[in-house]
């Protein structure tokens, strides 16, 4: 069998947590984690983090990291073209911290938790009440960015949280469909590749 035509441009995670209030409100909470393992700028760890989505340049709002590089490219090509985060000013003025430690802990069978510590904080990410995974397989023309296939694991989470030092972010996940398939916007990605044809 031949191997999938194409140049990577980068494969790794990306989960996330896209949290209202209400299904029919605004965004209040926009997490998306990347481990990227590999890339043009290398490897690395990215959390964007908006906690004022709506506000641009709001200190509340930034992306720690431990490859700047590989960050800032990641947001401005790829999370920047994210469906949540087309319309957030909060990426305007967003401000870049310094990653220090990266922790994994659960199962996806149940519960699944990301710790990032960096920038004075510690930031907790849980998905619980995690579904079935499903592999798929989206062609340039429904992709984020409309220049990639992107090959992904999906599952989404009936239930998330997210804390900053310990203090419980705003919002929960809303119905969402993923090709059909019913998930939440709080949804653990894995084995995300981005394709260039």
């Amino acid at each position: 069998m031949p191997a999938y035509p194409g140049t990577v441009d980068w494969s790794g995670e990306n989960p996330g947590m896209y949290l209202k209030e209400t299904p029919d409100g605004p965004f209040v909470t926009l997490l998306s984690f990347f481990r990227v393992v590999v890339s043009p700028h290398g490897r690395g760890h990215a959390l964007l983090m908006l906690r004022r989505p709506q506000d641009a340049g709001h200190a509340d709002n930034v992306c720690l990291t431990d490859n700047e590089a590989l960050a800032r490219w990641l947001v401005a090509d790829y999370a920047s073209n994210f469906g949540a985060f087309k319309t957030a000013a909060g990426l305007d003025g967003l401000r870049y911290a310094g990653l220090d430690a990266v922790a994994t802990e659960g199962d996806t069978r149940s519960t699944y938790t990301e710790t990032v510590r960096g920038g004075g904080m510690e930031v907790r990410m849980s998905w619980m009440e995690i579904g079935e995974p499903f592999a798929l397989e989206l062609p340039v023309a429904h992709s984020a960015t409309g220049r990639h296939i992107m090959l992904s694991l999906f599952a989404g989470a009936g239930r998330a949280l997210a804390t900053v030092d310990g203090k419980a972010l705003p919002g929960k996940p809303v119905p969402r469909d993923m090709v059909g398939r019913p998930i939440t916007s709080a949804f653990l990605a894995f084995s995300e590749t981005w394709i260039r044809p």
